[in-house]
């Protein structure tokens, strides 16, 4: 059963990571997908294909979610190109590690502008089409630090728990307008981040977890498949922690 059939989805940081999986998903299931790339290289064209080789459309974008205007080209660009925007999803995201003392104030004003202000510029950008359509579900990738917070991630933190109050209070202004917004708050997903940690680190936290592993890519992407479905018709403003159990 295709979940998703012909319904038209943007995600934003889509070439890797989470954001690859999600559009891996998603075109499994029969959605077309534009997907975002702050550069184009030849593994977002590689991703493309790979997708269309699925049967969906699919195209990569280069857009700077963090700003404004790109967010406002990008989903114009899309709706021309696919003629409707049904699905958005808030992938991108940077970290920039450091003790409170030691962080500069360039730092945490760049996490905040890319993690928080892409969020509220791209659904800014697909608003008006959605609202015209009555229809749509938005997911904000968030994360268990913005729940709990991190010894050394302030700036990281910070900006994922923005991102879960900025979805509540969306998901209370448009759910008369049969628009839903949900976020998704992963715990510690293998990437293409962590495998450069050392095996003992890895580990370390592995024992930290009920369920005594790192999640992986694809658990993000399923909970983000339902969200986008008719499944969770009745789901709107919620959390899901995707985390093994880290925050029972």
């Amino acid at each position: 059963m295709n979940l998703l059939e012909n319904k038209n989805v943007i995600i934003t940081g889509g070439s890797r990571g989470i954001g690859k999986a999600i559009a891996e998903k998603f075109a499994q299931n029969g959605a077309n997908i534009a997907f975002t790339c702050v550069k184009m290289s030849e593994g977002s064209l590689a991703l493309a294909k790979n997708l269309e080789n699925l049967g969906v459309k699919a195209k990569a974008y280069e857009s700077d979610a963090s700003d404004f205007e790109s967010a406002l080209r990008l989903a114009e660009n899309v709706f021309n190109d696919f003629g409707s925007i049904d699905v958005l999803v808030n992938n991108a995201g940077i970290t920039k590690d450091n003790l409170l003392l030691r962080m500069s104030e360039e730092d945490f004003n760049n996490v905040m502008k890319v993690n928080m202000n892409s969020v509220f510029n791209n659904t800014k950008a697909v608003l008006r089409q959605m609202l015209k359509q009555k229809n749509g579900s938005i997911i904000n990738l968030s994360s268990v630090v913005g729940v709990k917070g991190n010894a050394g991630q302030s700036n990281y933190s910070s900006s994922k728990a923005a991102i879960i109050g900025f979805t509540k209070s969306v998901a209370l202004e448009l759910g008369s307008r049969n628009i839903r917004c949900n976020a998704i708050a992963p715990g510690f997903i293998e990437t293409e981040m962590t495998r450069a940690l050392q095996q003992n680190q890895i580990n370390e936290w592995a024992e930290s977890i009920p369920l005594k592993r790192l999640g992986k890519a694809e658990d993000v992407a399923n909970t983000s498949l339902f969200l986008a479905s008719d499944m969770s018709s009745y789901i709107t403003g919620q959390v899901m922690n995707v985390c093994g159990g880290m925050l029972t």
